[in-house]
């Protein structure tokens, strides 16, 4: 839970950002309800998904974009260094963000996505204006000279979140048929 009450201080655009990404995030989490640490790094399809790896990896985005909305296109995880720059260090990197990895635990990641929850909520808050914009980083999948504003990287946010449980509500009935709703 956030250290401010958005439900009795905001109104308008910032309180329906916040009720839809606590909605998304709160589907997310119950997802992984009742999870062991070996439950949630199992892969329950072809891909390399796990559980905790999502959680992981909603995380990092969330951090990486509100970063972005503070500080601009460097904090992204591609930065200043173009995508064909990328070593294999960098793409080893990427993709840890995507697992659960030794020493890692359900209940870390989550106390960790708690407190990017809570930073992201304070920021919807208190940013004085959501047209705030950045470049983005180059990377083929960000079109050349695009730029965002924080409006339209909450909104980024908010899908990549609701995506992201869907791909849990999957990954959770593949691993011992629990779903999130029906």
């Amino acid at each position: 839970m956030t250290s401010i009450d958005t439900a009795r201080t905001l109104t308008g655009e910032r309180a329906d950002i916040l009720e839809t990404l606590r909605a998304h995030r709160g589907f997310l989490r119950y997802t992984v309800r009742d999870l062991t640490d070996e439950q949630a790094t199992r892969r329950t399809t072809v891909s390399e998904l796990c559980l905790g790896g999502l959680i992981k990896h909603v995380t990092e985005g969330e951090r990486g974009w509100i970063d972005f909305i503070l500080s601009g296109p460097a904090a992204l995880a591609s930065g200043d260094k173009d995508f064909s720059e990328w070593t294999e260090e960098d793409f080893a990197v990427y993709a840890n963000a995507f697992r659960m990895l030794p020493g890692e635990t359900l209940v870390g990641l989550l106390a960790e996505y708690d407190r990017v929850a809570e930073r992201t909520d304070e920021l919807v808050a208190s940013l004085p204006d959501l047209e705030i914009s950045h470049p983005l980083p180059r990377a083929p999948w960000f079109e050349p000279g695009a730029v965002r504003s924080a409006r339209r990287v909450l909104m980024h946010i908010i899908a990549e979140t609701a995506q992201h449980a869907g791909h849990a509500d999957i990954l959770r009935e593949a691993l011992d048929g629990a779903k999130t709703m029906g």
